[in-house]
């Protein structure tokens, strides 16, 4: 699948995906099913769930190391400014050719357009928060997220993942 049908079907992942509320309970039923399914897994990653500027659930999992932590600082960085994708932003610097320093002077120490954060929207308020994951390769971080979005608002999966690369 190329850039521009994967920017389609995120956009629609972030239209689709909305919560009717996000509170502490919610970041930590989402954060929680997203820790037993790396469990499950076993996959090495870093999950957080925020409230911009208030974390609500962070974990983890055996394998990782404090680099996971920073690319999860990175990349819900990119959410919070842009209220996009980690990877739907990295996808549109890719079509330009431009990384986001380029594009926008932001310090790549402080951003990272790589995928596995996504905005956590809220039904009449906008965007409010992020899910971010770290720890594998970053277009199967940003599915990770949106499987566990998926599970969480009773969602078919398969209707809203990305195709095949």
């Amino acid at each position: 699948m190329g850039l521009s049908e994967d920017l389609e079907r995120i956009a629609l992942q972030e239209k689709e995906l909305t919560l009717p509320r996000f509170d502490a309970k919610t970041a930590w039923t989402l954060g929680s099913k997203l820790r037993a399914t790396a469990a499950e897994r076993n996959l090495a990653v870093v999950i957080d769930v925020r409230r911009f500027g208030q974390p609500l659930f962070y974990a983890a999992m055996e394998g990782t190391t404090p680099d996971n932590i920073e690319w999860v600082r990175r990349k819900s960085n990119v959410v919070a400014r842009f209220h996009r994708s980690s990877y739907a932003v990295g996808l549109q610097e890719k079509q330009k050719g431009q990384s986001i320093y380029e594009s926008q002077g932001l310090s790549l120490a402080d951003y990272a357009t790589h995928g596995g954060s996504f905005p956590l929207s809220v039904t009449g308020a906008g965007v409010v928060g992020s899910v971010t994951v770290s720890g594998l390769p970053m277009r199967q971080d940003h599915e990770l997220v949106i499987e566990a979005l998926c599970v969480l608002l009773g969602r078919d999966y398969k209707t809203l993942k990305l195709s095949l690369e």
